[in-house]
């Protein structure tokens, strides 16, 4: 019998092992978007050590607690509108969908901002919209 695919989160049709699993491991982003993608990954799994990582320290708070949120979100699905590369900066439009226990789904519509320094990707802030 073969064995199962861990497809990774973030909603590319690759293994999570190849895709933002690699990124969480410690290999740098290609681009803003893959940093994006694997934050957005790092949600569903719940790691809050790679999210203030990749956080950029100017804005990254001082820890999260994703364990206090109960009902933990469910995080069902990505979907990256666009993404602007402006040399060492970038803009990436997505939106996220989720759901709390079992209430009605729910759209996460945000435009975060990046930022590269000594050849790696962060996220900065954004702004969360209709």
């Amino acid at each position: 019998m073969p064995a199962l695919r861990d497809t990774c989160p973030c909603g590319l049709p690759r293994d999570y092992s190849r895709c933002c699993g690699a990124l969480h491991a410690g290999a740098p982003a290609t681009d803003a978007e893959a940093l994006m993608r694997s934050r957005y990954s790092a949600y569903v799994r719940r790691d809050e050590a790679y999210l203030l990582a990749s956080w950029h320290a100017s804005t990254r708070p001082p820890s999260l607690d994703l364990a206090a949120q109960q009902p933990a979100p469910t995080w069902l699905g990505l979907d990256v509108k666009r993404h602007v590369p402006e040399g060492d900066r970038a803009v990436v439009e997505f939106v996220a969908r989720l759901r709390h226990g079992g209430g009605k789904a729910q759209r996460m519509h945000e435009v975060s901002r990046f930022v590269r320094e000594d050849g790696r990707w962060y996220y900065v802030d954004g702004d969360i919209g209709d």
